[in-house]
């Protein structure tokens, strides 16, 4: 299974549209995860038009999402969240013990707009939760913008974050 990760897309408060490269990287996934902040209705309809989209609210969202998920993709427990709730941004103890009152394998969040692929080992529990982020394709608070795709086999996950050229 290959699952497609975007967020902090911004569309009509900070940027007009998704890359088009975004559509080309998507085109072989199975799932799309929007981690929200889409400030428009119109990014799910065009993601939708690659495949299934599943999105959460971030705190610049107007639309009825919920602000946490937690999907179970072959024998993994995913938790998705935009990350606004995590304070600071993107503190990693919080991230864990988040991930840990959740019993989450996996932590996918936005919010930063800054990408991450971190795994954090709980050894007294034989435990490891990977954290990711895919920061953003169109306002990056990193030199590139990025967006990840994320493949589920074998039970391993391989996080990769994809740079985009425009």
């Amino acid at each position: 299974m290959i699952v497609g990760v975007i967020s902090d897309t911004h569309i009509g408060d900070r940027a007009d549209k998704i890359p088009k490269e975004v559509y080309n990287e998507f085109s072989n996934v199975d799932l799309i995860i929007h981690c929200g902040d889409l400030t428009s209705k119109s990014i799910l309809d065009e993601l939708a038009d690659i495949g299934e989209v599943m999105a959460v609210k971030g705190n610049m969202d107007y639309l009825e999402l919920p602000r946490e998920k937690v999907l179970n993709i072959k024998n993994f427990k995913i938790g998705i969240i935009h990350g606004d709730i995590i304070y600071p941004r993107e503190d990693l103890l919080k991230m864990k013990y988040y991930s840990l009152e959740k019993d989450l394998d996996v932590l996918i969040s936005g919010h930063t707009h800054i990408p991450l692929i971190k795994e954090i080992e709980i050894p007294e529990l034989n435990k490891k939760i990977l954290l990711l982020n895919p920061g953003s394709p169109t306002v990056p608070r990193f030199p590139l913008k990025t967006i990840m795709k994320i493949e589920i086999k074998n039970n391993l996950i391989k996080p990769n974050l994809i740079p985009l050229q425009k």
